[in-house]
């Protein structure tokens, strides 16, 4: 050490330098600081509280999920002992259908009426009906579903209700019709290379009946009438 820097004297031993130490903490640059200011030279801050997060107003990710499967939204603020199920595009069965078809899940459907049966605090249904058909053990299925639900059921159809629709729609105690609307029946058939003739046609034609007498028994049209609108070649028909 260099003998300049200490001094022997009676008051101050050993000598101490004028010089500042090296600080242990020096604050970040903040451009918006004042110049003239001097900043703070103290010990790093401790851990900070953690912050609440903020709250952002909108749907919650459960809600937008059920609106994206199932294409029905759940109002947080709003009881109803009424229930809105919503059957629209084509109906869904065994098979997925293509990705640009608009379709309803009857796997979704059959879920929904087994709980509304269970929830006490439901106590009618209404069906909005916008389909172009689709499956028809899918349709038959959720048709007998709703045909037997101990709980008062309506339906309305808005558009359309063709095909497997027709059985959906008169499944309910109460059915009705927009007057801009329209249902058409036709007979069973398949897409494609057939190759069993009589069997395939055997198969059909018990599947018909299994329709037939599923609307018949949930409206008031005879055999003879819907059997005879299902032949015809004009087959929009309000019923």
């Amino acid at each position: 050490m260099p003998t300049d820097l200490l001094r022997s004297n009676e008051d101050e031993f050993p000598y101490v330098p004028d010089i500042d130490p090296v600080p242990d903490y020096v604050p970040d640059y903040n451009p918006n600081q004042d110049p003239g200011e001097d900043p703070e030279r103290t010990a790093p801050p401790g851990p900070q509280e953690p912050q609440p997060a903020r709250r952002v107003q909108g749907q919650r990710k459960e809600n937008m999920q059920i609106l994206k499967e199932l294409g029905t939204n759940s109002l947080l603020e709003m009881k109803s002992n009424i229930h809105c199920l919503t059957i629209v595009g084509q109906i869904e069965g065994h098979l997925v259908l293509p990705p640009q078809n608009k379709t309803t899940k009857y796997e979704h459907l059959i879920p929904q009426l087994v709980a509304l049966e269970e929830s006490p605090e439901i106590e009618g249904v209404l069906m909005v009906l916008n389909t172009v058909g689709g499956d028809v053990e899918a349709g038959l299925a959720i048709a007998e579903m709703i045909a037997g639900l101990a709980k008062p059921a309506v339906s309305i159809v808005l558009g359309g209700g063709h095909s497997i629709g027709v059985p959906v729609s008169v499944a309910a105690k109460y059915s009705f019709i927009a007057q801009t609307a329209s249902m058409t029946i036709h007979p069973i058939r398949l897409n494609g290379l057939v190759i069993g003739v009589p069997q395939t046609y055997e198969y059909l034609d018990k599947m018909q009946d299994r329709v037939v007498r599923f609307v018949i028994h949930h409206s008031k049209v005879s055999e003879e009438a819907f059997r005879n609108m299902m032949f015809r070649l004009t087959f929009p028909f309000l019923l």
